[in-house]
């Protein structure tokens, strides 16, 4: 796809991006072998983790997790109270979109003492081995995690057509938690409401949108602080993502709206 090759201009020192359906990957450009950070995009993986222990029985969305009167799904909807950074909350659950690396961190916490087993190792089983991803699952759950876009893209196509929880779940995973709740998409402000899935940030009607402007509203997904993103728009039936070494910045708010909308203009003209 030539659309990829704008990732040539983007001053990192290795970027990789990619394009997926559900039964292929269409394109690559870039070394999408090379492990490079996912940052947040981390958050994703987490969340499908938690779901795969849901339908194992292994924890319940409704269960008390994280401060008094949190569950697991605050946690996963980062509707907990939970700041960025530190775990003494400021808000009470579920009155504000206050988006939580902390609350990933419990949730990491939460699933190792109900699975009995360290994060990682649950991790591995449950999602990379299926998938037949090379990712290395240490690190913090919201935002540690390492792997190539090969591997990105072969998630994307799980988000497309899950092999890994019943319809239901996924159904569940991009619908609006908590709704009409405000908040701040970091770097790209304030949003009211700012609708979040479970694990997953959901575009809606968002505008602008780091998934660029011709995405349909039922795009979901998630960017991190590597100018890293993944979008999964199961309308076009297609998932697109970017790894990067450049860390994020103004370049990516113009960036990847553009690259997003050649890409969407090269599958449907």
């Amino acid at each position: 796809m030539e659309a990829l090759r704008a990732i040539e201009g983007w001053g990192a020192g290795t970027a990789a991006a990619g394009v997926a359906l559900v039964d292929a990957v269409v394109a690559t450009h870039g070394p999408s072998d090379a492990e490079l950070p996912w940052a947040s995009v981390t958050k994703l993986l987490t969340g499908l983790a938690i779901l795969v222990a849901l339908e194992e029985g292994t924890v319940d969305l409704d269960e008390p997790a994280g401060p008094p009167g949190s569950t697991v799904r605050h946690l996963l909807a980062h509707a907990s109270g939970l700041p960025f950074e530190g775990a003494t909350p400021i808000g009470p659950p579920g009155r504000r979109r206050i988006y939580s690396n902390e609350g990933f961190r419990v949730l990491g916490e939460h699933l190792a003492m109900r699975a009995e087993m360290p994060f990682a190792q649950y991790v591995r089983a449950a999602v990379c081995e299926p998938l037949g991803l090379a990712l290395d699952p240490e690190g913090h759950p919201g935002a540690g995690m390492h792997a190539s876009l090969d591997d990105v893209l072969a998630f994307g196509r799980e988000l497309l057509a899950p092999t890994l929880v019943a319809p239901e779940t996924h159904d569940e995973m991009v619908a609006v938690q908590f709704p009409g709740l405000d908040g701040v998409l970091p770097d790209f402000g304030r949003f009211k409401p700012l609708d979040w899935g479970l694990g997953v940030e959901l575009k809606g009607d968002k505008a602008p949108h780091w998934s660029g402007s011709r995405t349909t509203p039922a795009t979901f997904g998630h960017f991190g602080g590597s100018g890293t993103f993944i979008w999964v728009d199961p309308e076009l039936g297609a998932a697109c993502a970017a790894l990067t070494t450049r860390e994020f910045g103004e370049w990516a708010k113009e960036a990847w709206p553009r690259l997003s909308d050649a890409v969407y203009a090269e599958l449907a003209p």
